[in-house]
């Protein structure tokens, strides 16, 4: 099993985008974790052997994050740390460098909902990418880049605007 190294916080690694959504917080919390299954883009982002038709976010601390596959099979991404509608919530994700649920490889995924003039400010932080190991680098260009973080955002987005 990987056992992550501490690093002092001044070396941690980390993926930050942000979006701005013509909503409320209470709603973009509501559509990033009850409708996550609507806008996460399961055909290129899933990690089972079967396509995926929803992936879920269980309402709870220590609840699952997982996609479940058009067979009934559910594959794990990771467990809800923080839970604290419409504010903020935190996920373990426990994929290695290999897209494969490893629940030795975790890094941490938050996300804020800021009240912001007409709407929401919803601020995503990828972050400890550094227990990678020699792959951090490599793995904060794929959660940075084109097909990572920004462009889920802009799925989420567009969705939580849609259901305002």
């Amino acid at each position: 099993m990987n056992q992550p190294i501490p690093v002092p916080q001044s070396q941690s690694l980390l993926v930050s985008k942000s979006i701005h959504v013509a909503t409320t917080p209470e709603r973009a919390f509501r559509v990033f974790t009850e409708q996550l299954g609507t806008w996460w883009p399961l055909v290129s982002h899933h990690i089972g052997q079967v396509a995926a038709v929803t992936a879920v976010v269980e309402p709870f601390a220590g609840g699952r994050w997982f996609e479940r596959g058009v067979d009934g099979t559910e594959c794990l991404w990771g467990h809800v740390k923080v839970w604290q509608p419409p504010g903020r919530l935190v996920l373990s994700w426990e994929l290695n460098c290999q897209w494969a649920y490893d629940p030795g490889q975790q890094t941490e995924v938050e996300v804020r909902f800021i009240p912001e003039g007409d709407g929401t400010r919803v601020e995503l932080e990828h972050r400890l990418l550094e227990r990678y190991g020699d792959k951090a680098e490599q793995m904060a260009a794929a959660l940075g880049g084109e097909g990572g973080w920004g462009n889920i955002l802009a799925l989420f987005g567009r969705t939580a605007e849609a259901a305002a």
